[in-house]
């Protein structure tokens, strides 16, 4: 039961004079501020006592959504369940109290996890050195193509300026190589969304620096002819660089290096178990083949007899982060492989792959299959197939919400004019999938009874249908403007 009196901003529900705290006067020094830095106003504060304060966040913290509270299908993100344990281990004292300038003699153990989880996604990804100085994924994508460009001016081939990338990429890829200062050629898809090897062809020369590809693709096919477009990559002189958005398809089964990649990041918030969405954590460690490990960002941890110490490698990049990283996000990614071991890892891709094809295949009678071919983890409507109420997947993502489900990734990727991007990942039960499929179901044919009703969704959730460009173009996250409505 919902309490609506305390569902309110806290201004709302302040009085004058009513206090939460009882601080022993004349206890604390006094200290003169100088002028410039006294309130020439007094604080604007709620008035309010503990009990209120404890009602009205236990009650913010009802509006919250996440893997915790129902089925989060959102395509492109693999946001799946993060064991306990995990954090639990992140939190030990050993670890959280450390701080990044005490010496290496007594950080032993906190640099043997940094040293032990290079190697084990070394393993994983068929990479030969890892640097997990970077902060997040896109960070990672933007150490990868610093470590081409220095790559080529080293080697004196100061002409190789240009990154090619699909047209089905990740957004963040253009926008990191051209961060990075490299022109971004674009390449068109075939129709089943992996590339197109005749369109590489036509934009190969002595001036492409690499290519960036994610596989499986933004549209959830496995790259078919990656081996092919690796030799016409490494052919003309230019780099691979694999985005590892969607590695959690190839888990313990495929590895980028063994598929001619060079360069990788890995998204650790997504594949390797830390919360994420909303901003954060990320985590985009970078591994490459031996031919590259002097480029990686630095420092990086390395093993000398039965000890452990930092080092910035010899032709690096640079530090893309203060200190380390994210501590807390590696933490977690150790305890997530140490805990599944080599055997259950393997179990990762397949299970997933798994519960994309069930809901695709149960489903497609409803919904458009613009690609009909086997998915890997994910995989693309394009709207619904009866358009004769003119349902939008928007009022399909928007009707979602009322039956507690996360509405999947909407109109991306770009490639469909109606996409709704379904990831189930690996972790949700039989039950789960059967209760989404026959709720899709059910708003597939409300659309056709009653569209009014599905275009006028959501109906049971904290906030209405919003004016979406006026929500994020002029937000009111302020007390003082509700004022002006």
């Amino acid at each position: 039961m919902k309490a609506k009196y305390y569902d309110k901003l806290i201004f709302e529900i302040s009085k004058p004079g009513r206090i939460g705290h009882n601080l022993p006067k004349d206890s604390f020094p006094q200290v003169k501020l100088p002028k410039e830095l006294l309130r020439s106003d007094a604080a604007e504060l709620p008035e309010v006592t503990e009990l209120d304060v404890v009602r009205h966040y236990t009650n913010v913290s009802l509006k919250n959504f996440g893997v915790e509270t129902g089925f989060y299908p959102l395509g492109s993100c693999t946001m799946k369940y993060n064991p306990k344990i995990n954090d639990e281990i992140a939190t030990l004292p050993g670890f959280s109290q450390i701080h990044p300038l005490q010496p290496n003699h007594v950080s032993q153990g906190f640099l043997q996890v940094y040293f032990e989880l290079g190697s084990y996604l070394s393993k994983i990804t068929g990479m030969d050195a890892y640097s997990l100085n970077t902060y997040a994924g896109a960070q990672g994508e933007l150490a990868g193509l610093m470590i081409i460009k220095k790559y080529h001016h080293d080697r004196g081939d100061l002409k190789r300026n240009k990154i090619i990338v699909p047209d089905s990429a990740h957004g963040t890829n253009p926008a990191s190589a051209t961060v990075a200062g490299f022109d971004v050629v674009e390449v068109k898809s075939n129709l089943d969304g992996t590339i197109n090897v005749e369109s590489l062809k036509e934009a190969l020369d002595d001036t492409v620096a690499g290519l960036m590809l994610t596989n499986p693709n933004t549209v959830g096919m496995f790259e078919k002819d990656i081996l092919e477009v690796a030799d016409l990559i490494h052919d003309c002189g230019g780099l691979l660089y694999y985005d590892g958005a969607n590695l959690n398809a190839l888990l313990g089964i495929a590895r980028p290096g063994d598929m001619g990649f060079d360069i990788t990041h890995l998204n650790l918030h997504k594949t390797f178990s830390t919360p994420h969405g909303g901003g954060g954590p990320g985590s985009g460690p970078v591994g490459v083949k031996d031919f590259l490990k002097d480029y990686l960002p630095g420092p990086v941890v390395y093993k000398e007899g039965s000890t452990y110490h930092f080092e910035t490698p010899k032709e690096t990049i640079g530090a893309l982060s203060a200190f380390y990283g994210n501590a807390s996000v590696y933490l977690r990614a150790y305890v997530y492989i140490r805990t599944l071991g080599e055997e259950y890892l393997g179990k990762i891709g397949p299970l997933a792959t798994l519960n994309a094809n069930y809901i695709k295949e149960s489903l497609k009678h409803l919904f458009k299959l613009p690609i009909k071919a086997h998915a890997m983890h994910e995989f693309v409507f394009d709207g619904l197939i009866d358009q004769s109420t003119d349902i939008k997947t928007l009022d399909v993502a928007k009707r979602l919400l009322d039956y507690g489900i996360h509405a999947p990734t909407i109109y991306f990727p770009l490639t469909f004019s109606q996409s709704l991007m379904i990831e189930p990942t690996e972790v949700e039960s039989l039950e789960t999938l059967d209760h989404f499929i026959d709720t899709m179901k059910t708003i597939a044919n409300d659309a056709i009874t009653k569209p009014e009703f599905i275009k006028n969704a959501p109906h049971h959730t904290v906030v209405r249908r919003l004016d979406e460009a006026k929500a994020a173009r002029n937000p009111l996250v302020k007390f003082k403007d509700l004022s002006h409505i």
